[in-house]
């Protein structure tokens, strides 16, 4: 008898709920009697599709950043860099409370204590990232921002764009500082400050909705 074919559906079920736990209680709750449980399958399914347990921890991490990547390459090259990179900004806030448990976990957010992460996972991401450097290039290519290091320009946006997410995620953000007001003036503040002109932002920043509307409609 052949094996049973093994199903996304489940494995897809096995990653939100590890994940829900690993955000809402740390890794004491996860077990894989308890994820059975949670998604109505046997408890050997945890190593019938991952392995292990880390390496379902593991697969947490690849699968948020596998669907951050599917809505950010979404957003594509626009003629207006500069409002690509603040497209990439409003995805990127999306994805976090579209996703919440995969993006907490996926950036350490999530208690994964126990279980063995190396630096290569943590640095899985980078591709993603790699999107928003490459629009940041155009931006200076363009003449838009000053010419100088496109990555580390990119880590500037990246910080403080979780910054942001994660202490909206906390509730801790409220009008009139509330985080759609807070992103605004973070970056505006940060185009304005790697060379961009104060009103050709603010006409970026407006088309940018549109076109990270865009890219989620179609992603």
């Amino acid at each position: 008898m052949s094996p049973r074919p093994l199903q996304p559906e489940v494995r897809n079920a096995l990653l939100e709920a590890a994940a829900s736990v690993l955000a809402e209680e740390g890794p004491g709750g996860l077990s894989s009697r308890r994820l059975a449980k949670d998604v109505g399958t046997s408890s050997t399914a945890v190593y019938t599709y991952f392995g292990s347990m880390n390496d379902l921890v593991r697969a947490i991490v690849h699968e948020g950043f596998a669907r951050l990547n599917v809505s950010m390459t979404a957003i594509g090259d626009s003629d207006d860099p500069v409002a690509d990179v603040v497209a990439h900004g409003r995805v990127y806030r999306w994805n976090a409370f579209h996703h919440t448990h995969l993006y907490q976990v996926m950036l350490g957010l999530g208690n994964v204590a126990g279980f063995s992460l190396t630096d290569d996972d943590r640095r899985h991401g980078r591709y993603v990232l790699d999107i928003l450097i490459a629009s940041v290039r155009r931006c200076m290519d363009g003449g838009r921002f000053r010419e100088g290091d496109a990555e580390l320009v990119a880590h500037q946006f990246w910080t403080a764009l979780h910054g942001i997410v994660t202490l909206e995620l906390g509730g801790y953000l409220f009008e009139p500082y509330d985080a759609e007001s807070c992103f605004h003036a973070q970056v505006h503040s940060l185009l304005v400050g790697n060379g961009d002109d104060r009103r050709a932002a603010h006409a970026s920043m407006r088309r940018a909705v549109d076109i990270a509307d865009r890219a989620l409609n179609g992603a």
